[in-house]
């Protein structure tokens, strides 16, 4: 007979097999989130890696939430938001940038 408690840790293996796949990928759309605070940072962000690190941003929400990562998810989100449009280019962002992309890494390697 089956339960929940049998397939768990079928599921978690699963999650677990998942994360290590896609860890790289995680590992380095938070390298370009790093990059591009670094770069506004100093006024020097372009166009395009500003939509790279709002791209990364977007896909990072999205991952991170499947793995439960829900802080991550909103963490993720925020860069996102603040890479988006005029905002993008903002250099009052940079700080706030540089930390979101900080405890994503911290919350990646974590997980690991």
């Amino acid at each position: 007979m089956s339960s929940g408690r049998v397939e768990q840790p079928g599921m978690t293996e699963a999650l677990d097999r998942l994360w290590k796949q896609y860890l790289p990928t995680m590992e380095e759309r938070v390298a370009i989130l790093q990059k591009a605070a670094r770069s506004l940072a100093v006024r020097e962000l372009s166009d395009n890696e500003r939509a790279e690190a709002n791209s990364a941003a977007h896909k990072l929400a999205g991952v991170l939430g499947t793995f439960g990562l829900t802080k991550g998810t909103v963490l993720a989100r925020e860069a996102e938001i603040l890479y988006s449009g005029d905002n993008g280019t903002d250099p009052e962002n940079a700080e706030q940038l540089v930390k979101i992309a900080e405890q994503l890494r911290a919350m990646i390697t974590g997980r690991k």
